[in-house]
């Protein structure tokens, strides 16, 4: 089932960037960092596969891949910044989420903002959503970029090379990377129970 639902969005990847290059690269990344869940195990893999038949560089992939993180990250802080607490505090009631709790929350974001975002970047999954807690606490702007670039780089660099390296069989990373998206939902959904349990036990 999962192959059925991702065969078509790897071709369409495979497609833009084929057609575009660099800003093909720069394009689907940027989706992917807008809480669009575009897969970046198969846009870099894929890049990195074009450099090993030289039509790319893995400093010009690896800069793309950031740069469109950039992008796409930018506006979801956007989204954030001016629609995210007002959202939360109408709604988060009925999610058992508390004034004090949101206010804590952003409290924490701006005193570990920095680091939250660049460790963020570096994993799957979460990399993709980070950007929307951090307009909501008003993180500083230019360190948010500056952060997201410094995190998405290796990320972006270390999914191409693993292309590079695997040649024509660069498309094989993507169910084991899946794998992990899986035990990441899990504990995701797992800390989620837990939240609401201890909400009704109180």
């Amino acid at each position: 089932m999962f192959e059925a639902i991702i065969q078509p969005i790897a071709q369409w990847i495979i497609n833009v960037i084929s057609d575009m290059g660099y800003l093909g690269i720069v394009l689907t990344m940027g989706i992917e960092s807008a809480c669009i869940p575009l897969p970046s195990e198969i846009i870099m893999p894929f890049s990195g596969y074009l450099v090993s038949t030289g039509r790319f560089t893995m400093l010009g992939v690896s800069l793309a891949g950031a740069f469109g993180c950039v992008v796409g990250s930018v506006a979801a802080y956007i989204a954030g910044y001016y629609g995210g607490r007002p959202f939360l505090e109408k709604y988060g009631k009925y999610i058992l989420l508390s004034k004090k709790e949101i206010d804590y929350a952003e409290r924490w974001t701006v005193k570990y903002g920095d680091a939250a975002i660049f460790v963020s970047r570096l994993l799957p999954v979460i990399r993709t959503f980070i950007s929307l807690p951090a307009g909501i606490a008003r993180m500083n702007f230019i360190k948010f970029i500056i952060y997201t670039f410094l995190g998405s780089l290796p990320w972006c660099w270390a999914l191409a090379y693993i292309g590079k390296v695997l040649g024509d069989n660069w498309n094989t990373i993507g169910k084991y990377f899946h794998q992990v998206d899986i035990v990441i939902g899990i504990l995701i959904v797992a800390g989620i129970a837990f939240f609401i349990w201890h909400k009704f036990k109180k």
